[in-house]
């Protein structure tokens, strides 16, 4: 099992201990955009191979969360005090009631937190920044990349009760804010050399087979689907009739790319055998009997820094975010009249 930001996910039903993505841990933000800390200390999964835009997406789960309590409150107020929102026996607990608790709990760092996103609305219309639709969409991919993939950011989503405008709006809001602040980091081609030096490995291209299976229980059953696809069956529909890996039939059989080293020795010793296109016969592992399919290949790549220069730039960046951050609030606190009436 394997939990990410309070959800826990099955490992892959065939793989022996598949690795994901691996997974940073959120940093609190600091002084006024103090988020709940309690909440805030999952783990995101992120981008196999990169650490890009961490400080983003740091950011915009930070909001969600704190977001949740602020938007709560907001709504609260407009209903009557005596409505009632839960009863335990014949006592009654009313909005009112949750106004206060909320208030209580989350209401100085949801206060906080929207006077921070008015200081960046009025800055970047002071510096006339704007976040295009293109951006946008880039963005998102990289973040839904970074939870492990659509179906887990779905799921993440959906456990926090959010929209995916209500998360673009997000994304929106933290790209205009790597904006106005990135001309104030600097980084030397001295300090980029150093860190792909320090962490060469990391760049380094492994090799990767992208592969789709049927997986059956029996090897009559194998031969069976053998036979259809011998006759020119679909590799994808009879993976969706035949194969009992529910985490992979309904996809006709995807498994996508994998290194070395992350399924069962007999499955990945085939899969990295076939060429591209090629089908394997049965392989019989502790699972069962699989019939993979190769899908494509890619080829172990030595670290070439030229050729990630631009990624390092991006990591670089993001680790020295959150100090500028914090000093650029606070400079714009002292900048801005802010009068806090709760």
């Amino acid at each position: 099992m394997i939990e990410r930001l309070g959800i826990v996910l099955e490992e892959d039903k065939f793989t022996n201990g598949r690795e994901f993505p691996p997974e940073n841990t959120i940093e609190a933000e600091e002084e006024t955009i103090e988020t709940e800390q309690n909440a805030a200390e999952g783990q995101i999964p992120a981008d196999k191979g990169s650490n890009n835009n961490k400080f983003i997406t740091t950011m915009l789960v930070t909001a969600l969360i704190v977001g949740a309590a602020c938007f709560g409150i907001g709504r609260i107020t407009a209903v009557p005090a005596d409505h009632i929102v839960a009863k335990v026996e014949n006592e009654s607990i009313t909005k009112d009631e949750l106004y206060n608790n909320l208030k209580g709990r989350y209401g100085s760092e949801a206060l906080d937190q929207l006077i921070g996103d008015k200081i960046i609305e009025l800055e970047s219309k002071k510096e006339n920044i704007t976040v295009s639709e293109e951006e946008t969409q880039k963005e998102l991919e990289s973040v839904i990349v970074q939870f492990g993939g659509k179906e887990q950011f779905d799921a993440l989503m959906e456990s926090y009760g959010y929209s995916m405008e209500e998360f673009t709006e997000g994304i929106v809001k933290n790209l205009t804010l790597k904006k106005l602040l990135e001309p104030r980091i600097t980084i030397t081609e001295a300090d980029m050399k150093e860190y792909f030096v320090q962490n060469k490995g990391s760049f380094e291209v492994q090799e990767q087979v992208k592969a789709s299976h049927i997986l059956v229980d029996s090897e009559p059953k194998a031969r069976e689907v053998m036979g259809k696809l011998n006759a020119g069956g679909d590799f994808a529909a009879l993976a969706k009739e035949y194969s009992i890996d529910i985490g992979t039939s309904e996809k006709g059989g995807e498994l996508g790319f994998f290194p070395r080293d992350t399924m069962v020795k007999e499955f990945e010793d085939v899969a990295f055998s076939l060429q591209p296109g090629a089908i394997s016969e049965p392989v019989q592992t502790k699972y069962g009997y699989h019939i993979i399919r190769a899908e494509d290949k890619i080829e172990k790549k030595a670290a070439v820094y030229e050729e990630n220069a631009e990624k390092i730039k991006d990591i670089l960046i993001s680790q020295k975010m959150p100090e500028v951050y914090n000093n650029w609030m606070n400079e714009k606190y002292s900048e801005y009249k802010i009068e806090k009436l709760l």
